[in-house]
């Protein structure tokens, strides 16, 4: 059993910048070893769509969608956190912005592929606007 715990959405302005933050907690340890731990963010009336994404061994990272270019995920091991810094946001940004994990790694497209995570968290709103 995997938590995701999101945090740091908010109102900004666009242009802004936010940066989220995702806490996995687990009974086990060393389970996001060998996962992929992903931002996805749905927008009202709009399907849930990837952002970001990066192996929790590795470090290796894929973006896809309109935040491409405008965000950067990390994570802290010591502290089962990953990060997704956004800057110039903008109005269109605005969603509910959430946290995934996967199992496994995953290659090419199917970082993209929701069916492909196990565990979400509760989601975060992020609101752009002036």
């Amino acid at each position: 059993q995997v938590q995701l715990i999101e945090s740091g959405g908010g109102v900004v302005q666009p242009g802004g910048s936010l940066r989220l933050s995702c806490a996995a907690s687990s009974a086990s340890q060393g389970t996001l070893s060998g996962s992929i731990m992903a931002w996805f963010r749905q927008a009202p009336g709009l399907e849930r769509e990837f952002v970001a994404g990066i192996q929790w061994n590795g470090g290796a990272t894929d973006y896809n969608g309109p935040l491409k270019g405008r965000s950067t995920i990390s994570r802290d091991n010591a502290k089962n956190t990953v990060y997704l810094q956004m800057n110039s946001l903008k109005p269109e940004d605005t969603a509910v912005y959430y946290c995934a994990r996967s199992p496994r790694v995953l290659y090419g497209s199917h970082w993209y592929t929701r069916d492909n995570y196990d565990y979400w968290g509760q989601g975060t709103q992020v609101t752009v606007s002036s």
